[in-house]
């Protein structure tokens, strides 16, 4: 059996003239690249299957519904889950900066997640109703907050270890594995969906909080050399001025604007979920959009990360326009066509399209703002724009609560809205490879 170097693995996932590339990083660490490469992708693809695994589009509101928690309860999960690693993200990014070996935050991270996630699953056999939907909530804001120093270490440990040209790549090929085994995930869930739901919900649970764990002993295998710091200042008050990059760097401004609008990939998901829940409530539909989700990242990803590394705006102008085009055609069904709602390919077919268009929008816009920046400054803007989104997310994810008033075809079709209006900016920023 031949034995493959990890050079010659390293070579095998990268096209010849980038594998030899060593750009934008640090000479030091160019010998390492290839064994960096290997490692980060390893721990990539087991913390992208576990965040698969604990999905507040599918599997958490599943788990909350088997416990009798109340809908209002549920309402609240992406929100807080999205929004809750975001917003502290200037103060994470304080601590951070002060650190010039920034690996061991994300290992501490990913193992506080996974406590959080054994957490909801002990909540699980003692805890019902209110009470229930109380303690799963206030567990996955502490399981945001962690994910917030994965966020902004993540950004940073990359640029510095990865060069440029393969950043993209690397992301991109560790969700299409994980998506391989999403989707394996899902169709036994599918095959034993006569068994008792919730058990088969907890053991999902249980298994991404293995995930994590495994996914921090590899992250803390990566060879990160020491890289700049920036301590010593008035704390919290010299992180909120760096908000004004805002009014000062054009380019991030631009950038920031559009991703607000492409967070219409992720808010427009759960109401692709309720319009499937109205026709059948059966657990074998949550296993079709958990193996649906994980066709879409294996089949996706790969080519999106190829193609951020060769233009990041042009894959965030394909995937916001995937985005309107899938959110019109299900508006258009719904509206006047309801009766194909019955179909049971049709919505897991429209959800798969829209996995793919958001595989587009995260692997697009990763590439690009670690593409922006070097050292603290990708620091200060992974932090401003984090932040930025978090309190963005919560503004744009209470037009759920317009659905007292509009139709859930009519609160895809403004998701959709978003989408087009995100195309449209993203198609003016400035290309940086």
């Amino acid at each position: 059996m031949v034995k493959l170097t990890k050079e010659q693995i390293y070579k095998r996932l990268n096209n010849e003239e980038d594998a030899k590339a060593c750009k934008e990083i640090d000479e030091s660490a160019c010998k390492e690249v290839p064994g960096n490469f290997i490692t980060l992708l390893l721990s990539q693809l087991f913390s992208k299957f576990a965040d698969a695994l604990l999905n507040p589009k599918v599997t958490l509101p599943w788990l909350m519904h088997s416990l009798n928690v109340p809908g209002s309860f549920i309402a609240w999960l992406v929100p807080i889950r999205e929004s809750g690693s975001l917003l502290p993200q200037l103060a994470i990014a304080d601590v951070i900066r002060k650190l010039s070996v920034r690996k061991w935050v994300w290992v501490i991270g990913a193992i506080a997640q996974s406590i959080c996630i054994l957490a909801m699953v002990g909540v699980a056999f003692v805890l019902e109703g209110k009470q229930a939907g109380f303690a799963i909530l206030g567990l996955l804001i502490l399981f945001s907050l962690a994910r917030g120093f994965n966020s902004v270490a993540a950004k940073d440990v990359l640029g510095k270890v990865i060069p440029k040209k393969q950043r993209g790549n690397i992301s991109g090929l560790a969700a299409s594995i994980a998506g391989l085994a999403t989707l394996t995930f899902g169709l036994l869930m599918w095959f034993f969906s006569q068994q008792k739901e919730q058990n088969t919900v907890l053991i999902a649970l249980v298994l991404g909080a293995i995930m994590w764990i495994v996914a921090a002993f590899f992250y803390s295998r990566i060879n990160e050399y020491k890289g700049a710091t920036d301590g010593g200042k008035n704390g919290l008050l010299h992180a909120f001025t760096k908000l004004k990059l805002l009014y000062q760097d054009k380019q991030f401004a631009h950038f920031v604007v559009t991703r607000a609008f492409l967070l219409c990939s992720a808010l427009s998901a759960p109401f692709y979920i309720i319009l499937a829940s109205r026709q059948s409530f059966e657990f074998s539909l949550l296993a079709t959009f958990i193996a649906v989700s994980g066709l879409a990242s294996l089949v996706s990803a790969p080519i999106w990360g190829r193609l951020s590394d060769l233009s990041s705006q042009r894959v965030l102008v394909l995937s916001a326009m995937l985005v309107t085009l899938n959110g019109l055609t299900v508006f258009v069904i719904a509206t006047w066509f309801n009766h194909l709602l019955s179909a049971w390919w049709l919505l897991p077919t429209l959800y798969f399209l829209l996995s793919v268009a958001h595989q587009g929008v995260r692997l697009g816009r990763k590439t690009y703002l670690v593409d922006m920046a070097q050292g603290n400054k990708r620091t200060d803007y992974v932090a401003v724009s984090n932040t930025v989104i978090g309190v963005l997310l919560l503004l744009l994810g209470s037009i759920g609560l317009l659905e007292s008033f509009l139709s859930t075809a009519e609160l895809i079709l403004l998701y959709s809205l978003l989408g087009f209006c995100g195309a449209i900016s993203a198609l003016f920023l400035p290309k940086i490879e």
